[in-house]
């Protein structure tokens, strides 16, 4: 349940189109719904703007099934993270509107975005290496899934850094960035030194040994010379994306 949910009910109420009665059904059961293994959180894209994500990887595909079918009756946005491919093709049975964004390892069903994209600014995800498309990828696509305009620059770590420079007018064009990157995870302390917005730091968990499975890129953007980075935990892209989006709502583009 959003808010544009709530006017169009209740003007349908309003012109009698719907009776109290009905209405009062389809809000009971804010603001959770009980399954009993899940207490799905109806109310909280009404009460922050951003519906509920639901963490696939611990979740069978039963649970998933049954959580997303309950969701969709209820008209909000379906978004599962980490879901592998077998439990994809159980839920795409079962929901066969839905879309496995392979790449991101995200599951969703999305209804149509009610905020225009030209209200927005503009998301610019980087990664540093191909081996962080994963996260990458799971951050910038939900972005897109909760209305933002999204764009990727990817493979330009520092160690090269040629290629991120060459990139800097469009870093420029970006009202939040989410800067993804393992191994010693300098990235977003270059970034922060070349563009005045705001950035979101997510290291991940690429590495040899000592990187500890991004622990160490974790404490080198945690200690990082540039100020006005933000990091989030190892591989998080969904929580980079949603505190991107929320600033994001903050920029509309001209």
């Amino acid at each position: 349940m959003n808010p544009q949910h709530i006017v169009k009910l209740l003007e349908r109420v309003k012109t009698g189109e719907v009776p109290v009665e009905e209405a009062l059904n389809r809000l009971r059961d804010l603001p959770f719904e009980d399954l009993e293994f899940a207490r799905i959180d109806t109310h909280r894209e009404l009460r922050i703007g951003v519906p509920e994500i639901v963490w696939g990887e611990n979740k069978s595909a039963t649970q998933l099934v049954a959580i997303a079918r309950r969701m969709t009756e209820k008209d909000a946005m379906v978004l599962i993270s980490r879901v592998s491919d077998d439990k994809a093709q159980a839920l795409l049975e079962a929901l066969p509107l839905g879309t496995y964004h392979e790449e991101g390892r995200i599951f969703s069903l999305a209804r149509p975005i009610e905020t225009a994209l030209k209200q927005l600014g503009k998301i610019v995800v980087l990664a540093a290496g191909t081996s962080d498309l994963p996260v990458a990828q799971e951050a910038a696509i939900t972005a897109q899934l909760l209305g933002n305009d999204v764009e990727r620059i990817y493979d330009v770590g520092v160690a090269g850094l040629h290629r991120l420079l060459h990139e800097v007018p469009r870093l420029r064009e970006a009202s939040v960035l989410i800067v993804v990157a393992g191994m010693e995870g300098a990235l977003p302390s270059v970034v922060a030194g070349l563009v005045g917005r705001p950035i979101i730091a997510v290291p991940t968990s690429v590495g040899y040994g000592t990187g500890l499975g991004g622990f160490s890129a974790l404490l080198t953007m945690l200690n990082g010379c540039a100020p006005g980075v933000t990091v989030v935990n190892i591989d998080n892209g969904v929580g980079a994306a949603v505190a991107a989006h929320l600033m994001n709502r903050q920029f509309p583009s001209e």
